[in-house]
């Protein structure tokens, strides 16, 4: 069977039992289900109801073709974490959208005081009848306790992974079954694997997920029966490395069978036992890349006497990842033995109507397309793990991913091992992706602890990929890549003798879309005032990232963010996803390394490069408006710029300033016609405050280390006119060098 024909199959079995629910009444309940009023929704939301939450097949890699989908609504009820069961349930709730979120139709937050129960019920199938029933979890956050017909039938902690519990002892013979799960979720109150969810969300950190947020399923199994199946490609001796895991009593008395196929074409046979590697040969292989991303199809049957027990469907790609010397005798990430430059986004998986369950399938490969339209090859999946579904539309579209272990922020034994838990699971369960390149271990120090021991671990593992020990920040110096974070940046290590140079994260630029935030409140890690500034500054980085390839020889850079995550609104694309934010076209041909010759700055005003420039300044705090155009400056002092120290990178230091604080104030003449673009030429080390005219034209924390390009915000802009003009600045340090210097410039196109 072709690729298209498993995939094909796999939808239509997902339509004919979305079919077989829509043919039946609708009950009350889904009449009067509607989402929750949420803060921002996408236009997938419309797409969703009792009837078709997320009716696709959830696990590409082992398809069977009997399964029955269990989303839709449930009841739901919280209690006390120390209760038992509620009597009586709160309400609907509509699975698998979690809890928080406003596509669940409920919309609240459970805190670590309480448990989350939900209740359904389902009848088996009369075809099933002799065979084992497996019930099976996507994902629940975070500690899942599940009863059948009153009867516990296990409990599973964890976050991200998925769980399966045989029900077949818990069934009724016949008639309606009851279906029970209790959760309990601290959230950010634990030591778990979390990511970025937290209770008090702002900034960075985001609204929690609790309960089930993946697809909830059953399905019928033989006796003995394939549980699972582990593939390696091997590249260099041309073969699929194959190991079927075995589940029940007899799978010694049963034979493995394994067929490989290209485009429909038999083209690779293999036979061997459950629990031993299986070999087949690929002949010429189709190396699997973002440029061509072939697919071969898999049948595995589990034969006795001849005849099948087991058998599923699943799909490879052909291809090898591993650092190696260039002829230049860098160390670079080379995929199927060349070196491909890798750009792609910091993708969070958030989404504005489901938090961390995307509203649609369809959502959920928009982000992906999207990333390729952007011009790029990767993306860095940031401190979360996504449904299956996420990585099989990377493997069939061509999507290099970065994988991060979700980080938590504690430190103790039992925090330790469940780490180590939820991360061996996270490879195992993911190991089959050609997509998945490498593992990150570590995201800039959160919860870092043993990392060598870890490293080596996750290595061991699997062998196939690269290990990130420490994205940014906290390098233990062991792994595949030393890892950079520079905002914006761009920055690169040095490439080492056993390891390549990457840029795991940089850019944010910032620039909020009225209509399509999540809140009034935005930030950025650089603000830009329209699109075209933001595109003209995406241009710009992204040439220098570029250039790093070169000298010292970077290999990746992880651009802040695939879309607007709440109020963090560094996105290429709005939280809802209505909108591309820079130019889609320039930004896209700058990912492909497609530089346009860097604008040449016409001074405008000029800053301390230029030699001689005064400012008037002081040292102590001024009157409140001492920023607008008819503050009197006359008693404060007059010095050339530079101010700072001279140990301070980058500096031009004509004027020592050494305290925390310094205001300084100028005025210049512009001359008709203005300008049509004006941005900043600027220095700053720490905190800066840059007005016209009494507007706010820039505002960062942090500091640079070399002078940069800074776009003026809207009312900057606005605030320029053709006479006098005032400049002022408020630069605050707080530690090491300081340092402020301010000048206008006009980019001129070569």
């Amino acid at each position: 069977m072709r690729s298209d024909q498993v995939r094909l199959g796999v939808t239509v079995l997902a339509l004919y039992s979305m079919l077989l629910a829509m043919s039946a009444p609708l009950s009350s309940a889904s009449q009067s289900w509607k989402p929750a009023t949420g803060p921002l929704m996408t236009r997938w939301a419309g797409d969703v109801s009792p009837e078709n939450a997320l009716p696709e097949y959830p696990r590409p890699q082992m398809v069977r073709k009997q399964w029955k989908n269990l989303n839709g609504l449930w009841d739901y009820a919280i209690v006390g974490r120390a209760e038992s069961a509620p009597a009586q349930y709160d309400g609907k709730i509509l699975v698998p959208y979690p809890l928080e979120s406003a596509l669940s139709g409920v919309m609240r937050r459970l805190d670590d005081q309480s448990r989350l129960w939900y209740r359904r019920t389902f009848e088996i199938p009369a075809a099933w009848a002799g065979q084992r029933v497996l019930l099976h979890f996507g994902a629940v956050d975070w500690e899942t306790t599940v009863y059948v017909n009153g009867k516990e039938v296990g409990s599973h902690r964890g976050g991200y992974d998925a769980f399966t519990f045989d029900i077949t002892d818990a069934l009724k013979p016949s008639g309606e079954q009851e279906l029970v799960v209790a959760v309990w979720d601290p959230t950010d109150k634990g030591g778990q694997p979390r990511g970025k969810q937290v209770m008090a969300p702002k900034g960075i950190w985001y609204t929690p997920t609790s309960g089930i947020w993946q697809t909830v399923w059953i399905e019928p199994v033989p006796q003995t029966s394939i549980a699972g199946l582990k593939m390696v490609p091997d590249v260099d001796s041309g073969r699929l490395r194959l190991t079927v895991e075995g589940r029940g009593t007899d799978t010694d008395g049963c034979e493995i069978e394994a067929v490989a196929l290209s485009e429909g074409r038999e083209i690779a046979r293999a036979t061997g036992k459950a629990g031993s590697e299986i070999s087949l040969a690929i002949s010429r292989p189709r190396l699997w890349s973002p440029d061509s991303p072939f697919l071969y199809d898999l049948k595995v049957a589990m034969k006795k006497g001849g005849q099948n027990v087991d058998a599923v469907d699943s799909y490879f790609g052909m291809r090898k990842i591993a650092v190696a010397k260039d002829d230049k005798g860098i160390n670079r990430l080379m995929l199927n033995g060349k070196f491909v430059f890798q750009i792609g986004p910091l993708d969070q998986g958030f989404w504005p109507d489901g938090l961390y369950t995307a509203p649609t399938d369809e959502a959920l490969r928009y982000d992906i397309e999207m990333t390729k339209k952007f011009g790029m090859n990767m993306a860095r999946k940031h401190v979360k793990i996504e449904p299956e579904r996420w990585y099989y539309w990377c493997d069939k579209l061509g999507l290099l991913v970065w994988q991060d272990m979700p980080s938590t922020g504690k430190k103790n034994e039992q925090d330790k091992k469940q780490f180590e838990t939820e991360l061996k699971a996270m490879i195992e369960t993911h190991y089959n992706h050609p997509s998945i390149i490498l593992w990150v271990v570590f995201n800039e120090g959160w919860g870092q602890y043993d990392t060598e021991r870890l490293t080596a671990w996750v290595k061991e593992m699997d062998p196939s990929r690269l290990v990130n020990n420490a994205s940014g920040w906290t390098d233990m110096k062991c792994g595949d890549v030393i890892d950079m974070h520079k905002y914006p940046g761009p920055g690169s290590p040095d490439p080492e003798p056993t390891r390549a140079a990457v840029l795991g994260e940089f850019g944010g630029l910032g620039l909020a879309v009225e209509g399509h935030t999540w809140t009034t409140e935005w930030w950025g890690y650089r603000g830009m005032a329209d699109k075209d500034a933001l595109t003209r500054q995406y241009v710009r980085l992204l040439g220098k990232v570029w250039g790093l390839k070169d000298s010292p020889g970077l290999s990746a850079a992880v651009y802040t963010q695939t879309t607007d995550v709440e109020i963090e609104c560094n996105g290429l694309m709005t939280y809802d996803r209505a909108l591309v934010k820079p130019d889609l076209e320039k930004i896209a041909a700058a990912n492909r390394g497609e530089i346009p010759p860097e604008p040449q700055p016409r001074v405008v005003v000029p800053c301390a490069l230029d030699d001689r420039v005064f400012w008037r300044f002081t040292l102590d705090k001024p009157a409140e408006d001492w920023f607008k155009p008819e503050f009197d400056d006359s008693a404060w002092k007059e010095a050339r710029a530079g101010f700072g120290t001279k140990e301070t990178p980058g500096a031009v230091v004509r004027t020592e300033w050494k305290t925390p604080d310094i205001w300084l104030r100028r005025e210049f003449t512009l001359a008709e016609p203005l300008p049509k673009v004006i941005v900043l030429q600027m220095h700053h080390d720490e905190d800066v405050e840059v007005y016209i005219n009494g507007a706010l034209a820039y505002k960062a924390g942090g500091y640079t280390t070399d002078y940069d390009l800074f776009e003026l915000t809207r009312e900057g802009r606005a605030a320029l006119k053709a006479g006098k003009n005032i400049l002022a600045v408020h630069c605050k340090q707080t530690k090491g060098g300081q340092y402020i210097d301010v000048g206008l410039v006009e980019p001129v196109e070569k």
